[in-house]
């Protein structure tokens, strides 16, 4: 029998495979890889170190929509906010994907280098040591939880008789609520670190 010319399994199809679950039902197991791409389960083991690898594929496969060339902008809180909005849209993209990612150790080397160039900025920014991986995991912080928002229902709330003054504040966001809330973390994130690097330099 001829062999197929596209490989039947290699890690992109993993990858790919393993974050449609994901989207699908906010989990996935290696057996269901193996059902969905055809294969028995160890087949799937072949090519990926256990679950873990499989998360590592995924974390790539969605940090593939970061723009790097973000990171290379001056000056550095362009940089910086640009990078955000590029992280943002990447994980926007795969909601689900966020609780699963933000919970396991980044192992990554594609990722760990992404996150070395976002570390090398703030440094030559005049920012200290011991302010860049605070500052770096608030921003992280701000630009998931929008995430998730963006994926949650327009209007959150559902006021009632008793909430009178939550009824008239809803009332005059309209739409984009998440996106105008975004806006106004990341000014306030960037403002604040401005003002962190002008104490550091002083």
């Amino acid at each position: 029998m001829a062999r197929p010319r596209t490989p039947l399994l290699d890690r992109e199809r993993i990858a790919r495979t393993a974050l449609q679950l994901v989207a699908e039902q906010g989990e996935f197991s290696v057996p269901q890889i193996a059902r969905a791409l055809g294969v028995q389960t160890g087949s799937v083991y072949h090519h990926v170190d256990g679950r873990a690898g499989v998360v590592e594929l995924i974390r790539e496969l969605v940090c593939e929509r970061i723009t790097d060339e973000a990171l290379t902008l001056e000056p550095w809180d362009r940089a910086l906010e640009e990078w955000a909005r590029s992280y943002r849209a990447a994980f926007a993209a795969y909601p689900r994907a966020i609780p699963l990612l933000m919970t396991t150790p980044v192992r990554a080397p594609r990722v760990l280098a992404h996150y070395e160039r976002a570390v090398a900025l703030l440094l030559a920014a005049g920012f200290g040591s011991a302010q860049v991986m605070p500052l770096l995991t608030a921003l992280e912080n701000l630009i998931l939880g929008s995430a998730l928002d963006l994926a949650a229902p327009e209007a959150m709330w559902e006021p009632s008789p008793q909430t009178p003054l939550l009824a008239r504040a809803l009332s005059t966001v309209g739409t984009g609520r998440a996106d105008a809330a975004f806006e106004l973390g990341l000014a306030a994130f960037l403002a604040y670190a401005r003002t962190l690097r002008s104490g550091a330099k002083s």
